[in-house]
């Protein structure tokens, strides 16, 4: 059984629980999410698998995922991106926030979530369990398909590229 860390407002340690359980119960816990960008500037999205427990087929960051008790938050998402995507980068953390939403399956999702950005040119390997496709997409063409098109894209997704874009236009396209 997976174990996350529940946290408070302040993302304070305040014990840990089963995975599943935690979003049956819709308890806040730490999470992350990670972005990746190519020397271009543009970003790698990934497509959900589809038996993913809720968002399946849905488009989405590079990954995302959750720390294990004990785990420091930048080790578990550099873990992760190289489960799911088969590579490694340096990550750098560029901010966080809270969201929470329900799911039509009765999951909750209320994390507290780490977002990280990095770059990467080199050979992908996506888990097929976890990754159903990927792409590198344009800034302009993401903020553009999000806005005609929100049912294609996951919610905490939704919620951090505008955050991510602002991001990007200082590092990019300055």
């Amino acid at each position: 059984m997976e174990q996350i860390i529940l946290v408070n407002e302040n993302d304070e340690e305040a014990g840990v629980m089963e995975k599943m359980e935690a979003h049956e119960k819709g308890l806040l816990h730490r999470a992350f999410s990670v972005f990746i960008f190519n020397t271009d500037g543009q970003m790698l999205l990934q497509q959900r698998a589809a038996r993913k427990y809720h968002s399946p087929k849905l488009w989405t960051n590079a990954c995302c995922s959750h720390p294990r008790p004990n785990e420091i938050t930048l080790n578990a998402a550099q873990r992760r991106l190289n489960e799911e995507l088969g590579f490694e980068t340096v990550l750098e953390k560029v901010f966080e926030f809270t969201y929470k939403t329900a799911f039509d399956n009765g999951l909750t999702e209320y994390e507290f979530d780490h977002v990280y950005t990095g770059i990467y040119e080199g050979i992908i390997t996506p888990d097929p369990n976890e990754v159903l496709d990927y792409c590198y997409k344009s800034m302009h063409d993401i903020q553009e398909s999000l806005q005609s098109h929100p049912h294609k894209y996951t919610v905490w997704f939704a919620i951090a590229f505008p955050r991510i874009f602002e991001w990007w236009k200082l590092k990019y396209a300055a």
